[in-house]
């Protein structure tokens, strides 16, 4: 996308003019292929049509036939549910041409007839309440597509065509086992083979960028969706195509070719880029090849005209990572489809669980907490405990991944409905006890490993693993049968290892921040902790409250840490050694003998020499969780929250990687916004909307400052600033609104001059003002009693009075202004001094009359 913006330096004239300019002049696109659009306005909210951006184009030279107005939802843009928006002009090319009127073919999906710049004019705000309001300031966003651009000025029907992807298309061609790219769409495109060429060219810029950019195929957020892009396009590249394993990672040249001139740290990255292609593609080729055979397995055992079996399909997007759509796609070309609904049902069953809801607990004690009897029969039958020693064998690659061991075991027994059973059916929820396994059980406050299981031999069954459990010795996983699974079946594991990698980097960051925790806040004590994939918990002990400098520290001394990129070692020693390390936190009955110590950057067995000081200087803890190898991989950290628990307990929330680097990037935008909104209040509007309108930017900005993840510090250091705001602006509001009252009080005096009764209609912004009004008249003119009307636009009348104490208690400003605004089939409220209401605007003149009769009755 090519764009640029304008904050207030101009608008709808020089924007629609500069465009016009670049696209016939500089470009030397004919005019008469060219149509633009424009707002057409919306009578349900009271929006007229953009008549001064017609007329812009108008006197451009645009011909009347070649202007034409469209709906909201063509030519209005809007950033989300709130927030700046407004109404947007688009220019079309007609790739046909030739004299004809294509006006009809704009906004309506045709190849021929394409959208290729849209100009977005900021003129409102869009309210919680779903109303707008003018911005004080107008600002342009432009946004040009390059690949639409390139596509006209090379005279081309597609952006494939143009010389952005033909490279690209012929690198493809000559890696696979089809015929060349020839721009097919629809059904003519056969096989969808030239869909399948689109797809992995697009797939494989967007993969070699994103990966410049320091994202990387991933299990939440941006890395997630890279992921899913990324085995998309292998799914294409290996089915469609026929491409040998590897196809990805050889157009990475031709990528670096077309693109590296303007990027050109795609030359410096792309030996980097090719291996991490190659990793991912490897390890989702083998998953791949797995999922079709299960469909194909699946489909043969079903009965025709049914839907596909939402479990298989669940099962297939959890265990193998598949795209929802990547598994429509395979069941489509089976001519089959898939219930979404009872899929998505079971997506959100899923997500209260990881969430730890209150029924997905109950589901999980059932099946995978052994109960004390079920305990005691395990052991008076010799049942083994489980080995769980495999969980630790993993090792570095060459290129930097990690490479998990495969495991194999046998089920011991099954335990379902609190009882151990030897069998169970398929559809039935249950816990696997195996002699063995390489799934780590959650404890330590690590959660547990995900995955599945297949029996040795039934390659495409699989058993998705759902949780693990630990219970005096066993292993307990948790899964629903897909098929009948007995004791003593022979089964392979595969643990998901992008999770368990994720595990892995959060839990040593949590020994990093333990450690800067107490290199800049001293002796501090650790009060419990939980990690998972997505994030880190770490609670503490402290003197009070963290500072937003100490936060700063705690951060760059992680970094630092980081950035060293040290071993980390572990190993198991007995209990009575690990006591005599120095600074390791106290060590009493409630670990297990022997103890597995994690030491960052110095081998465990200096940490054990008598006299050693190694764990005062660097990470050194009792932890049977599972950690990354060098630390460098945790890559960063953001603390994005921080909190006291109780008095002298804080805890902190904190995030790594890709995600870290998400937060801080977010941080800074939201830090440029309150900067954007601190100048424009620096320049003190005179007007009484504008500065409503900034109070209520505030409070917007104050609320999305409060709930989105961005470092801790930065969110203290915005809400103090943004409170500031607040008060300045309510401040400034209260001013203007007094200076309006003086100003309308002064006018009314003169008009009412030493009148008992002032009662009279007045323009007022709100029933703020009016009351500010009435109060100064009254103290202007002591003895007077005032009420004053004020029409609105939306056709409401404000109401408000004051009596003067002197006609107490006779008169009552209550009952006054109840009675006129009855008359205007409205409400009331107040004192018998003060009061306010409103109504409606039809009955406001029967209102001023009874106004001035029950004054008149009570005087």
């Amino acid at each position: 996308m090519l764009g640029n913006w304008s904050f207030g330096d101009y608008f709808k004239e020089e924007a629609c003019s500069m465009a016009w300019e670049l696209l016939t002049e500089v470009y030397e696109i004919p005019k008469d292929r060219l149509y633009v659009t424009y707002f057409g306005g919306d009578s349900s909210l009271g929006l007229s049509a953009d008549e001064e951006c017609k007329d812009v184009w108008l006197r451009l030279g645009v011909p009347a036939s070649h202007v034409l107005p469209f709906p909201m939802k063509d030519n209005f843009w809007e950033m989300g549910d709130t927030g700046p928006c407004g109404p947007c002009t688009e220019i079309h090319y007609d790739h046909v041409g030739g004299g004809r009127n294509a006006a009809a073919l704009v906004n309506q999906g045709s190849p021929d007839v394409v959208e290729i710049w849209n100009l977005v004019f900021m003129q409102y705000s869009r309210e919680v309440e779903g109303n707008l309001l003018p911005l004080p300031q107008h600002h342009v966003d432009t946004g040009m597509g390059l690949e639409r651009l390139v596509t006209v000025l090379q005279n081309k029907r597609s952006n494939y065509d143009t010389d952005l992807f033909t490279p690209i298309l012929d690198a493809i061609h000559k890696g696979c086992r089809v015929p060349k790219y020839r721009g097919l769409v629809g059904d003519a495109d056969v096989g969808h083979v030239n869909m399948a060429y689109r797809v992995v060219a697009d797939h494989v810029r967007t993969l070699c960028v994103c990966i410049t950019d320091g994202i990387f195929p991933g299990t939440s957020g941006a890395e997630l969706v890279l992921r899913r892009i990324l085995r998309r396009a292998v799914r294409f590249s290996s089915e469609v195509l026929r491409a040998p394993p590897g196809l990805l990672a050889t157009l990475v040249p031709t990528v670096v070719e077309v693109l590296g001139d303007t990027y050109p740290e795609l030359t410096k990255n792309a030996n980097r880029i090719t291996d991490i292609i190659n990793e991912n593609e490897a390890a989702f080729l083998s998953s791949l090849e797995r999922g079709r055979r299960i469909i194909e397995r699946t489909v043969q055992q079903m009965e025709p005209s049914t839907n596909f079996p939402v479990e298989v399909a669940w099962s297939l997007y959890g265990s193998l990572g598949f795209p929802l759509d990547l598994i429509d796609l395979m069941l489509e070309e089976k001519g089959i489809s898939l219930d979404s609904a009872a899929f998505n049902e079971l997506a959100l069953e899923d997500a209260k669980r990881k969430a730890g809801g209150l029924q997905a607990g109950q589901l999980e004690d059932t099946h995978t907490h052994l109960d004390v009897h079920s305990l005691a029969q395990l052991q008076s039958n010799n049942v083994p405990a489980t080995d769980d020693s495999p969980k630790y064998a993993y090792t570095l690659g060459q290129h930097g991944q990690y490479e998990f061991s495969p495991c194999q075991a046998t089920v011991l027994m099954l335990y379902r409905d609190q009882s151990l059973q030897k069998e169970v059916g398929a559809g039935q929820r249950c816990g696997v006890i195996l002699d063995r396994t390489n799934f780590y059980a959650e404890q330590g406050g690590q959660a547990s490993d995900q995955g599945y299981m297949i029996r040795l031999g039934e390659q495409d069954i699989l058993f998705p693993v759902e949780s693990v459990r630990l219970c005096g010795g066993y292993v307990v996983h948790e899964i629903t049968a897909v098929e009948t699974l007995c004791a003593g079946d022979r089964v392979q594991l595969f643990v998901d290892e992008a999770h368990r990698l994720a595990c892995m980097t959060n839990h040593t960051a949590t020994h990093l921040l333990n450690f800067a925790l107490r290199h800049v806040l001293g002796d501090t004590e650790q009060r419990g902790s939980h990690v998972t994939a997505e994030r880190l918990r770490f609670d503490f002990d402290t003197k009070g409250p963290v500072t937003v400098e100490q936060l700063q520290q705690v951060e760059q001394v992680v970094r630092d840490v980081i950035k060293r990129n040290e071993a980390v070692h572990m190993a198991e020693v007995p209990l009575t050694l690990a006591r005599r390390v120095q600074g390791l936190r106290a060590v009493d009955e409630g670990y297990p003998d022997p103890v597995r110590i994690v030491s960052l950057g110095v081998p465990v067995e200096s940490v054990l020499t008598c006299d050693s000081e190694a764990a005062m200087q660097t990470s050194v803890e009792l932890c049977c969780g599972t950690h990354l190898l060098q630390a460098g991989a945790v890559e960063d950290l953001t603390i994005i929250s921080e909190r006291q628990l109780v008095k002298g307990i804080s805890r902190v929330i904190a995030v790594t990687g890709g995600q870290a680097k998400q937060a801080r990037e977010v941080g800074q935008c939201l830090a440029v916004e309150v900067d954007s909104l601190s100048l424009r209040m620096k320049q003190r509007s005179t007007s009484i909307p504008e500065m409503q309108n900034l109070s209520k930017e505030v409070g917007q900005l104050t609320k999305v400052v409060a709930s989105t993840a961005v470092p801790q510090w930065q969110r203290k250091e915005l809400q103090t600033v943004l409170k500031t705001l607040q008060r300045t602006a309510n401040t400034a509001i209260k001013k203007l609104e007094m200076q309006q009252a003086e100003e309308k009080a002064q006018s009314l005096l003169a008009k009412h001059c030493k009148q008992p009764v002032i009662i009279d209609t007045v323009p007022a912004d709100s029933l703020s003002i009016l009351m500010k009004v009435v109060n100064q008249l009254c103290d202007k003119s002591p003895g007077t009693s005032v009420l004053l009307l004020s029409p609105q636009a939306s056709g409401e009348v404000l109401c408000a009075c004051q009596v003067s104490k002197n006609c107490l208690p006779v008169f009552s400003a209550a009952d006054w202004a109840m009675a006129v605004c009855t008359q205007m089939e409205g409400k009331a409220g107040g004192s018998p001094v003060v009061a306010k209401g409103s109504g409606n605007a039809k009955g406001m003149q029967v209102a001023l009359t009874t106004a001035l009769e029950f004054a008149q009755s009570k005087l």
